[in-house]
């Protein structure tokens, strides 16, 4: 079915019930373009400094930590619920070593508005540009979070996206 662009807040309950489940899809681009997909599990949609951002944590350690720090540029995508597999598939591999795109059949579909491409069968694309990036401070945390999460240090830094453009699929969320 055809895209539709959206209002970044007309799919906010889906967005939160992603994350909280399978997770969502974020695209990557390093400084040749060439794309890279992760699972993030972590994130938030909302208004900061009178844009519409996306947050996204991503660990030091992750091949798209690199990508987004070149680019700047990202993608979240929310995948069918009957993809669950695949999105679980982009989370336990790295794109170091795996072409996870070819391996899962996820079609990419250039960005409209960033560098970033969306995938072809998502539910939900969100194209973020970031304008802030900063680390999380270890000191800051509450002992309990910082004991669960990061005991063995690989801290995330958190990308400010704004939301340039949000497109969803032709008849995605009617009826519920």
């Amino acid at each position: 079915m055809a895209k539709v662009d959206v209002g970044f807040r007309e799919f906010f309950p889906q967005t939160v019930d992603a994350l909280d489940g399978d997770g969502l899809l974020l695209v990557s681009v390093d400084a040749q373009g060439r794309p890279n997909v992760m699972t993030i599990g972590w994130g938030a949609v909302g208004t900061i400094w009178g844009r519409p951002m996306f947050v996204a944590l991503v660990r030091h350690s992750r091949h798209t930590y690199s990508r987004l720090d070149q680019t700047g540029d990202f993608t979240v995508n929310l995948m069918p619920p009957d993809m669950g597999d695949d999105v679980a598939y982009c989370g336990d591999v790295s794109g170091r070593e795996h072409d996870k795109f070819a391996e899962r059949g996820l079609a990419l579909v250039p960005g409209s508005k960033v560098k970033a491409p969306v995938i072809g069968q998502a539910l939900l694309q969100y194209e973020c540009r970031t304008v802030q990036k900063t680390d999380v401070v270890p000191d800051n945390f509450a002992p309990a979070i910082l004991a669960r999460y990061y005991p063995e240090g690989d801290f995330h830094r958190i990308f400010f996206g704004e939301i340039l453009a949000t497109h969803a699929e032709e008849g995605f969320g009617a009826g519920e």
